[in-house]
Parts: structure tokens; sequence; C-alpha cells
């Protein structure tokens, strides 16, 4: 009989990811795509042909804490889940996330999927008190914003 022991946990940073002090603050899905062109495509196991999706963490202020990649996907589709979304936001004790994930054909439009899993997320960020600022795509050089399109209200 195998016996059941517990374990004693502990979050440690991978990484520091030095920004400008112009990029402290993130708030606009324009500061998201720069703060994902610098610090996650330079992620080791960042995957540009599969979709990856990165939470944001930000404090009261808006100031970047850090970033989590939860998943990597595949070519089209990535599978999220707010379990391991808000997972780092509450260890961290981040005030407000945002979403991001990148679309590997360069087409920054939403899917059917991202906006479904966007109002998943946001109500369960009500539910923990964890308010998601936006869900951003990122594309080739653009990016889409959720928010903008109405999506994250």
């Amino acid at each position: 009989m195998r016996v059941f022991n517990p374990k004693e946990f502990k979050v440690v940073a991978l990484r520091e990811c030095p920004v400008p002090e112009s990029m402290r603050v993130c708030v606009t899905p324009e500061q998201a795509a720069h703060y994902w062109r610098l610090h996650v495509v330079g992620f080791p196991y960042f995957d540009p042909e599969c979709e990856c999706f990165v939470v944001l963490l930000l404090n009261t202020r808006r100031r970047v804490k850090g970033h989590h990649m939860i998943t990597m996907g595949t070519l089209d589709t990535t599978l999220v889940h707010p379990r391991e979304v808000f997972r780092a936001a509450v260890v961290a004790s981040a005030s407000a996330v945002i979403l991001m994930h990148n679309h590997p054909s360069g087409d920054p439009t939403p899917s059917v999927e991202d906006i479904k899993v966007t109002r998943d997320l946001v109500k369960a960020g009500l539910v923990v008190n964890i308010e998601v600022l936006d869900h951003v795509i990122i594309g080739h050089s653009t990016q889409s914003s959720l928010r903008e399109l109405g999506y994250c209200s």
C-alpha cells in the first residue's frame, strides 16, 4: 500500500523581465502587445507556430507585476481553464489581469471560441475579485482587443 504524503509548495520567479518606465503601467492593448513582443516571444518555450496563452498580472495601480504562460496549444486551438488562469493571479496577489494569446496565422481577429473563453474568464474573475481588463490577441504586426470590441464588459 502506497502512503500519500502532501507536499509543501513555493512559487519562484523564473527570470526578470525589465521594462522601461513608460511600460510599467499597462492599460492599453498596444502596451500589452509591446510587453508580449519584449518578453513572451523571448521565452524559451514560446513557439510562434502554436497558440500560446499568457496572463499579464497587474497590481492595483495597473503596474506589471509579471506574466505567466498558461498553456501552449496547437496551430489553431488552446485549452484554457479559469483555475489555471487565476492561480498565478491569486498567488501573486494581482488586482487585475490582461489575457493574451497569439494567432499563428497572423490574423488577430477573434474567433467564436476566443469570445466565449473571454466571457467565461470575465465571470470567473468576478468571483475571485480579480478584474479582467482585456483579452488581447496578437497577430504578426497588429493586435485585437476584445475589450474594445465589447466582449470584456
